[in-house]
């Protein structure tokens, strides 16, 4: 399980109440966040990430990305609206 939570005053603080036990083991990895706007400045947006796929898949069914959870888990299929 992944929490999430900001340094204050020295000492992690967790975003949402977790009940944790008293001397339970945890461990503490920064994150650094890159903004949509320093993506932007130095030229890398998400579609020059991810253009070397686009258009690749090919034989899916035509309601593939609103049923995915139903082709790859075997969720119920959602409703056509």
């Amino acid at each position: 399980m992944t929490y999430h939570g900001h340094i204050e005053n020295g000492k992690v603080v967790l975003d949402e109440a977790v009940d944790l036990p008293d001397g339970a083991k945890v461990e503490v990895v920064p994150v650094e966040r890159r903004s949509a706007a320093t993506d932007a400045s130095e030229g890398e947006t998400l579609y020059d990430r991810l253009k070397h796929v686009i258009g690749k898949a090919e034989g899916l069914p035509s309601d593939y990305a609103r049923n995915h959870d139903h082709y790859i888990h075997g969720a119920p299929k959602l409703e056509d609206r």
